[in-house]
């Protein structure tokens, strides 16, 4: 663990460690942020807030954020710039810093979970891997796409990250998962998850061929199903 001290992008996303995500920005302040980034070590921390129309958005004080590392930057002709970002490091936000500078400045330490040796990680990541193959395969068959992978590190505590930050639900979930400090009880609830939605998306898969095969059935052998 270490005390760091980093830009804040407050948003109402979740960055998990080992997932990229698109950002767009626009704000002036955030612009300035972005070009102080690229002229220094090029990350900043993204940190979690409820969208709220009427305040200033901030994070508090021992709320977990992300560090988000500058991976590509498209410069727009208007100011604005597209950019893409890593997840890194989880933090713990200790303080904000009173500085000059339009957006905020944070205190913060890194943190680990706290079980990353735990003997059954291995196997229980395995069948996160599994079933989350399994789930890629059947969205790829329900739209028509060719059959892709998705690749997985073989870190039990990555692969944790990379398949919450891969799937859709809510935002409330995915930061409590991000602030957990472990491996097992997060790989458990995406098993959790990933098992039904395994399960719904066969019969999904299954109606759809049908319907291609005009009723006729057939073709349904590649059904996605739970394990």
């Amino acid at each position: 663990m270490a005390i760091l001290e980093l830009p804040l992008f407050p948003l109402d996303i979740v960055l998990f460690p080992g997932t990229p995500q698109l950002l767009h920005i626009f704000e002036p302040r955030y612009r300035q942020m972005l070009a102080d980034c690229l002229e220094g070590n090029e990350r900043f921390g993204l940190s979690y807030v409820k969208r709220d129309d009427t305040n200033d958005r901030a994070p508090a004080a021992g709320d977990i954020g992300c560090c988000a590392v500058i991976r590509e930057s498209r410069l727009l002709p208007d100011g604005r710039s597209n950019i893409v970002v890593v997840g890194d490091e989880r933090y713990a936000l200790q303080e904000l810093i009173p500085t000059a500078l339009p957006y905020l400045i944070g205190r913060v330490e890194t943190i680990e979970d706290e079980d990353m040796d735990a003997p059954q990680l291995d196997e229980l990541a395995a069948q996160v891997r599994a079933n989350f193959a399994k789930f890629v395969a059947g969205m790829q068959m329900l739209s028509d796409r060719p059959s892709q992978t998705l690749p997985l590190e073989s870190s039990p505590t990555t692969i944790s990250f990379q398949v919450a930050g891969a799937l859709e639900f809510d935002v409330e979930l995915k930061q409590a998962l991000l602030s957990g400090r472990s491996t097992l009880g997060r790989l458990e609830h995406l098993l959790r998850m990933l098992r039904p939605l395994n399960d719904e998306l066969s019969q999904r898969v299954a109606v759809h061929r049908r319907a291609r095969g005009n009723g006729r059935g057939g073709g349904t052998q590649d059904v996605v199903t739970g394990s």
